[in-house]
């Protein structure tokens, strides 16, 4: 670019401030200013000084550069201080970034003798360094100016002196830690652009990569706008993915949202992420409690969809559909989002016969989405007769057994490698599949067809006292045979019957009663069949023991699905009487934790509508928990909770006080309790039976509140969420609640205080002033829900928690009052 003619600096002084001046009242005229701009900044450039020093080599002076840097910086330096939300300041800074992007694109011929400098290099060099002098100002406006107009220049860098990009690096990392939010999102964003520039063998042993530190920013900044600085601007690389998913539970449902219109939309295929990752994404998407973010994740699916081509079965290949259910929420999310895809499945003979895991679970949903919206248009003209279905199940069972059979031989022989057995065994999950998919569509089916009605009968009742049917099989089977039975009692005598045969050592006819079952009348008592019939467990060999517990096993998880299906009371259905002496009670004795497990489940299904049987074992189920492993132990505390629920008038309402003792016993557990999952069970029951007004005991309140702040329950993300739901769900159900909170805040808050004060530098417990404000907010009146029939304000809880406060100060000095009951903040 040639100079300007006869061009003169002093010109610079009134030009430049004017260009700035108009580029602070309108975007607009920016590109116009640029090239303004940059016509000063050549013509400047070409204004050079030539030194002579005796004999040394004559040296250019860049007169005119400095002369056009000095006065752009003196510009700049006039916004430094201007606080963030000023248009003009805003403007000003997008300005610089323009211009340095407008340099990057043009360039300005050298006329330095120096082969690794230009003129864009040394003023993009000067202005950084400049800038770099605000990064630890006192100013907060300046830090913010000067890293946001760092955050605009920084990404039409060339290569920078390696001093410089050290220096440069290094105040930016200090500024992930300012205690301004706005400072530490432009460092963000800054360092997101520096991150793959970043090279980790130049860094010293103490110095972290750029990337470490932003996911550290990604996932631990308290400010939700720095999360989603990073969270947009990173670079999408393999490694960081994982982390970046975490940000789909952040609890800032903005930065949720942008996890689904921002990064995943950056992706060229799903297939970039493991099946894991693909169904974390949509679980989490389409199971958050935001709208907004179901919709952008129903977007993604919908983009998903597109990249083939609408195909819905080949969309259902990047989720894995033997595990989970959320290939199902995909589909029903495309069913409402994209309804023309109904349209383009066609359920023809081919599909039927040809059924693989993906396309019978997508006929399953389909008819499920007909059924919810009424549609029987669509279902009469897409769906197979009942016979027909009937006969597609027999089909893939008769495939199942043969498959199971030849695995069995083949272990006996073991004359197979690895990799067949690993194919075989795949090719039984999938058609385990299928048949399951079927039962569960087949409960939709109009069974006003006789013949199709009595087939499916047969083949679901031969299914179930079939000895090799896997457990998965057994409740979509007992679904159907519940639509097919003429009552709940018709039901039972079905598998009570079922249950015997397979029991029986002698041959049974599968064929005998069925028909007769099935039209209602009476089966054969199980109370005739004697234990006679079996040989006693003393007297079996090991291999007879061994057979005899996979069919009593096998008999447990019948009679479990049958109870849960059960509305009747146990008197109604007096079959049961044979099946809970002879198979439920020996097995809760048996020592094997299999077979003990799922008898306390069938018997604790039994207690729930017997209620002489649940007062009678309850004593049972509690000493079952102490001493029990943690599997063992979760399903009792289930049973236990049920039968408090069902029955609290006998257990909590009493006058002689087993109530207390009862809730004391399984406070106590939670005290002692290490698994995770057994304390988060401990609190849901437990909340429970407070929400509901069953229990009322202070001490029951205190030790919930108390576990939802300990260090202990720091891990125990399970537990706190459920805390975090119950305790403001609790006080602002009624103004009896608020003053149940309220009157345990003394004893809450001086052991608080005590654990507090114990520990050091411990960030996993909240500190006692945080904790006094949670209880502020909990019995705040204005927080009382106003439900019908529901009490009015009591405008007097927190003048009296206030009250609680003002003589706890006064007490401060006394001897603290020993704590007898047990808590989970016990040991610190």
């Amino acid at each position: 670019m040639a100079p300007r003619a006869n061009f003169n600096l002093e010109t610079l002084r009134d030009a430049i401030p004017n260009i700035f001046d108009q580029v602070q009242s309108s975007t607009a005229t920016h590109k116009k200013n640029c090239v303004t701009l940059f016509k000063l900044h050549g013509a400047a450039a070409a204004i050079v000084d030539t030194t002579q020093q005796g004999k040394k080599q004559a040296e250019l002076k860049l007169t005119g550069e400095k002369e056009f840097t000095d006065t752009v910086m003196d510009m700049i330096n006039r916004v430094l201080v201007v606080k963030k939300g000023v248009p003009s300041a805003d403007r000003i800074t997008k300005f610089v970034g323009s211009y340095a992007k407008f340099l990057n694109d043009k360039g300005i011929p050298s006329v330095a003798n120096s082969e690794d400098e230009t003129v864009i290099s040394r003023f993009i060099t000067r202005l950084l360094k400049h800038l770099m002098k605000g990064f630890t100002a006192k100013n907060k406006n300046v830090r913010f100016r000067v890293v946001s107009l760092t955050a605009e220049i920084v990404s039409y860098l060339g290569e920078l002196d390696e001093d410089l990009y050290k220096t440069l690096r290094s105040g930016l990392l200090d500024r992930l830690q300012d205690k301004e939010s706005l400072v530490r999102t432009h460092a963000v964003v800054t360092l997101c652009k520096l991150a793959m520039s970043d090279d980790p063998e130049d860094l010293d042993e103490d110095e972290q990569p750029i990337l470490v530190c932003l996911l550290d920013s990604l996932c631990c900044d308290p400010a939700p706008e720095a999360r989603r600085a990073s969270l947009i601007h990173i670079p999408l690389v393999p490694q960081i993915l994982p982390a970046l998913l975490t940000r789909t539970r952040d609890v800032d449902p903005v930065t949720r949202k942008l996890v689904y219109t921002s990064l995943l939309p950056r992706l060229d295929h799903p297939k970039q992420l493991t099946i894991t990752q693909r169904e974390f994404i949509v679980c989490h998407g389409l199971g958050d409690r935001e709208e907004a973010v179901r919709v952008a994740a129903a977007k993604v699916l919908k983009g998903w969809l597109d990249l083939y081509e609408g195909d819905i079965v080949e969309f259902l290949s990047i989720f894995d559909a033997l595990n989970g259910e959320v290939a199902v929420d995909a589909v029903k999310s495309i069913f409402v989002s994209a309804p023309e895809v109904l349209d383009d499945i066609e359920f023809d003979d081919a599909f039927w016969t040809n059924l693989k895991p993906e396309t019978a679970m997508l006929a399953r949903v389909f008819v499920e989405h007909c059924f919810s919206k009424k549609d029987e248009a669509r279902l009469e003209s897409s769906l197979p007769v009942v016979t027909a279905l009937a006969f597609h199940v027999q089909s893939k069972y008769n495939s199942l057994l043969e498959l199971l059979q030849e695995a069995d031989e083949a272990g006996v022989l073991e004359t197979e490698d690895d990799e067949e057995s690993e194919a075989r065994d795949e090719q039984i999950a999938n058609i385990e599949f299928v048949i399951g998919e079927l039962l569960k569509l087949a409960v939709h089916l109009d069974f006003g067809d006789e013949i199709g009605r009595r087939k499916m009968f047969t083949i679901t009742r031969e299914m179930i006292a079939h000895a090799a049917l896997p457990d998965s099989l057994i409740k979509p089977c007992l679904g159907v045979l519940e639509v097919l039975s003429a009552n709940e009692r018709d039901l039972i005598r079905l598998v009570v019957e079922v249950v015997n045969e397979l029991r029986d050592t002698e041959d049974a006819d599968p064929e005998g009663n069925d028909n007769q079952t099935a039209e209602g009348s009476q089966a054969e008592s199980p109370t005739r069949r004697q234990k006679a019939h079996t040989k006693d467990l003393d007297n079996m060999t090991p291999a007879e023991r061994i057979q005899a517990d996979v069919v009593n096993l096998r008999c447990l998880n019948l009679c479990i699905g049958v109870l849960e299906k059960v509305n009747g009371s146990f008197d109604e259905n007096s079959t049961l009487e044979g099946i809970l002496a002879d198979l439920v009670i020996p097995s809760v004795k048996r020592k094997e934790l299999v077979l003990r497990e799922k008898g306390l489940v069938c018997l604790g299904l039994c207690c729930l509508i017997a209620r002489n049987m649940a007062l009678n074992s309850f004593q049972l189920f509690l000493s079952q928990i102490k001493s029990a492993p943690e599997g063992l132990k979760i399903q009792v505390l289930r049973v236990v909770f049920d039968v408090l629920m069902t029955y609290e008038k006998d257990f909590l309402g009493r006058p002689d006080e087993i109530g207390d003792r009862v809730i004391g016993f399984l406070m106590q557990v939670l005290e002692t309790e290490e698994s995770h999952a057994v304390q988060a069970l401990l609190c849901l029951g437990l909340s429970k039976l407070m929400l509901f007004g069953l229990v009322t005991d202070n001490r029951v309140l205190t030790g919930l509140v108390l576990a939802y702040v300990s260090p202990v329950t720091a891990d125990n993300h399970q537990l706190r969420q459920c805390l975090a739901y119950f305790l403001p769900a609790y006080c602002y159900s009624s103004s009896t609640n608020q003053k149940r909170m309220q009157s345990v805040f003394t004893t809450a808050f001086d052991l608080v205080n005590q654990v507090y004060e114990s520990l050091e530098d411990d960030q996993s417990m909240v500190t006692p002033l945080h904790f006094g404000q949670l209880f502020v907010d909990w019995t705040n009146p204005e927080n009382l829900a106003h439900l019908p029939g529901g009490s009015d304000q009591d405008s007097d809880v927190h003048v009296a928690l206030a009250v609680d406060i003002l003589q706890g100060l006064y007490e401060s000095d006394c001897p603290r009052k020993s704590r007898s009951t047990p808590y989970i903040f016990a040991g610190y």
